[in-house]
């Protein structure tokens, strides 16, 4: 395999990492900490049950889900949604299944998922010229996996191997979730080409000693891609 030096390289390594949000999707108008948009989640799990719950308990809760926000206050370890929502429910004393009470929070978020527009064909381009794909990606915070990967059920298909932190136990930019991809494939870590958005990313692939390609939809620099095609000038598909 060739190295990947001065944003070309002559044959596109075998395993190809994809970020997801920002990446491949998006959540339609929603910003990088969605805070503020917690309010409606709780709003739905009162109105569902029939809880009352004052605002001072909401916004007790409102505080203790914002502290698990880890682009709020740092974190790499991940946490599972149903610990956090036993966590910042308990105040409420609901007889409600802590289960019932998460799917129903994100229900309240409206949420509407959005795949590029050229993301499948990039992703096939791939796939038909051989190329391992998997996926690395941090879950919103106190998201179910299940939940993410129904919103991106168009593209599971494409992946010889999924990661999200959930899985890895760990968010970016610690490097587990590639020390897991570079494992299934057997390809050193550092083989490894990792496409992402955001600075986590740039430095999770630091972290792993692999290459990385950066996009950025908005604001493209020579340093980055503007668009999944652009990956496809990038490294050529012979």
């Amino acid at each position: 395999m060739d190295e990947f030096r001065n944003g070309r390289c002559d044959k596109i390594l075998k395993v190809v990492v994809f970020d997801l949000g920002g990446t491949l999707m998006q959540y339609v108008g929603m910003p990088h900490s969605w805070e503020d948009f917690y309010y409606q989640g709780f709003e739905e799990i009162i109105r569902k049950f029939r809880h009352p719950v004052s605002q001072e308990i909401v916004e007790k809760s409102f505080q203790m889900l914002k502290e698990f926000n880890p682009r709020i206050h740092y974190r790499e370890v991940e946490y599972s949604a149903e610990y956090i929502f036993t966590k910042i429910l308990e105040p409420w004393h609901m007889d409600i299944p802590i289960q019932s009470c998460i799917e129903t929070f994100w229900s309240g978020l409206r949420l509407k998922a959005e795949i590029y527009p050229e993301t499948i064909n990039v992703l096939q381009e791939l796939k038909e010229k051989g190329y391992a794909i998997a996926a690395l990606t941090d879950l919103p915070s106190a998201m179910p996996d299940d939940i993410f990967r129904k919103d991106i059920s168009e593209l599971l298909g494409y992946f010889d191997y999924y990661v999200s932190s959930s899985v890895a136990g760990y968010r970016k930019p610690n490097c587990k979730g590639l020390q897991m991809i570079s494992e299934r494939f057997s390809v050193p870590i550092t083989e490894l080409i990792f496409i992402g958005d955001e600075e986590k990313d740039r430095k999770t692939a630091m972290n792993a000693n692999c290459k990385f390609i950066w996009i950025q939809r908005t604001e493209k620099n020579e340093e980055s891609i503007g668009n999944l095609y652009e990956l496809l000038d990038v490294c050529i598909l012979n």
